[in-house]
């Protein structure tokens, strides 16, 4: 899949999301938004996020143009 988003190399800090969300997927080595979109809900609940954390994510990056598992809107 093309990466043809202007975001995918951003750090995850531009999508704003809570502190404690931020701080575990740093921990879990995940700094930019293409370490966050290849990710699935599965991988993320294994690093300890919550639904409601995964809910907050998935928004932050539909609003950016992106979703978790690789997908692109145009």
């Amino acid at each position: 899949m093309a990466k043809n988003n202007i975001y995918i190399n951003e750090v995850i800090d531009i999508l704003d999301l809570d502190k404690n969300i931020e701080k575990i997927l740093k921990d879990n080595q995940i700094n930019k938004i293409e370490d966050l979109w290849i990710l699935n809900r599965k991988k993320l609940k294994e690093f300890g996020l919550k639904d409601a954390d995964i809910k907050q994510i998935v928004i932050k990056l539909q609003l950016l143009g992106l979703d978790l598992n690789k997908r692109v809107y145009n």
